[in-house]
């Protein structure tokens, strides 16, 4: 058996539902923070991924060094009452819904494991932030359990994986757990204790190198931590879906007028199109009640450069003087709402997955906050001790 991809040794899976208010533990903080302001959400498990975010901390002035020692309290009530303990496991798990179908493994991977010539078998995809890495990091460390789980791809030869996890699925029946969430999806995972047909999935997993498909952010925390080990579902489909993150510019104090005349100085084609819609290679603007279509220009690089990269480096940093990394610019999953003070909004095309495979080939990285891979493992129905 792989000493890099193995089974969860002390986990916990929940008996009924997950403990706590049905929000994406890696929203926005605004509404984090306002889900953790409801009744009895105090004592949930968005609270123990949020520590510092809880009214009580909040009131208190907490820091997350201070907060965490709170949350692994919390989490303790909560296996006991919520989570029934589980040893030496894997758990086939099966998403669908309205925005794909995924078929994967959740196992325990070792984030900083590299093959026999140094190459790193879990590859980031995408760059990371700095300060989320942190926090996610010192929460991770003070638990010393893993409450997600990152969604990891294979980057060739997923079809054997899936087959290997679909022909488990119709051999054990009906799941140990079956569950919706709000947005209408199904999550359905079954539970295989040590034995070959636990061995036969993991080496399923161990011979693929591994991309990270959503949770960079996790996986660089999970590397900080030190506990070696990082939950994960490794899927390769059959439906995953890339949907679209644009990017919010605000605080620049440009207007409509502003930016067109800087981006047309830039030598960039701006033309006034209220129907545009994003495709790829082009950006499509809405600033005030001005709408612009921007065709982007082409950058040298090895490999595909993706369209977010070009409108942070050109439309943002050489034409604006924006630093893409800086507090002006956001990213916005398609579909989310925009905010209030925002000066413009670039809407941009779904990231191809043929492009995600190019950048990986050319060794390169993604912006961050690129892609938007569905559908998501939900947060909570398995834990894991690190």
């Amino acid at each position: 058996m792989s000493d890099w991809i193995r089974p969860i040794g002390q986990g916990w899976v929940v008996r009924d539902a997950v403990p706590g208010p049905d929000v994406d533990e890696f929203a926005e903080p605004d509404r984090v923070v306002a889900a953790l302001a409801a009744p009895g959400a105090a004592d949930s498990l968005l609270a123990v991924q949020h520590p510092a975010r809880t009214p009580a901390a909040l009131a208190r002035g907490l820091d997350l060094a201070a907060a965490v020692p709170v949350a692994r309290a919390v989490l303790e009530r909560l296996r006991k009452r919520f989570y029934r303990p589980v040893r030496e496991i894997v758990a086939p798990y099966r998403i669908e819904g309205p925005d794909g179908v995924a078929l994967g493994l959740l196992c325990l991977v070792d984030p900083a494991a590299v093959t026999d010539d140094g190459a790193a078998r879990v590859r980031h995809t995408e760059d990371v932030y700095a300060d989320v890495v942190a926090e996610r990091a010192t929460v991770l460390a003070g638990l010393g359990c893993a409450t997600s789980a990152a969604m990891l791809v294979p980057a060739s030869g997923g079809d054997l994986l899936t087959e290997q996890v679909e022909r488990a699925c119709a051999g054990l029946g009906l799941p140990d757990l079956s569950t919706s969430d709000a947005g209408g999806r199904r999550h359905e995972l079954w539970v295989v204790p040590a034995g070959p047909l636990q061995n036969r999935l993991l080496a399923a997993v161990a011979a693929a190198e591994l991309l990270v498909a959503d949770g960079n952010h996790r996986v660089a925390a999970a590397s900080a931590a030190g506990h070696g080990a990082l939950l994960a579902l490794v899927t390769a489909g059959p439906q995953l879906r890339i949907g679209a993150i644009n990017r919010v510019l605000t605080g620049t104090g440009l207007g409509p007028e502003d930016l067109v005349s800087r981006w047309c100085a830039a030598g960039l084609d701006v033309r006034y199109d209220e129907h545009a819609v994003p495709v790829t290679g082009e950006a499509v603007v809405r600033a005030g009640s001005a709408v612009l279509r921007i065709p982007l220009p082409e950058l040298p690089g090895p490999g595909p450069v993706i369209d977010h990269e070009i409108v942070e480096r050109v439309l943002f940093a050489e034409a604006l003087g924006v630093d893409p990394d800086g507090p002006c610019v956001l990213p916005l999953p398609a579909g989310r709402p925009v905010p209030a003070d925002a000066d413009a909004v670039v809407l941009l095309a779904p990231v191809r997955y043929t492009d995600v495979l190019a950048v990986h080939a050319a060794g390169r990285r993604m912006p961050r906050k690129a892609t938007y891979f569905t559908p998501k493992p939900r947060s909570g129905l398995v834990l894991a001790e690190l």
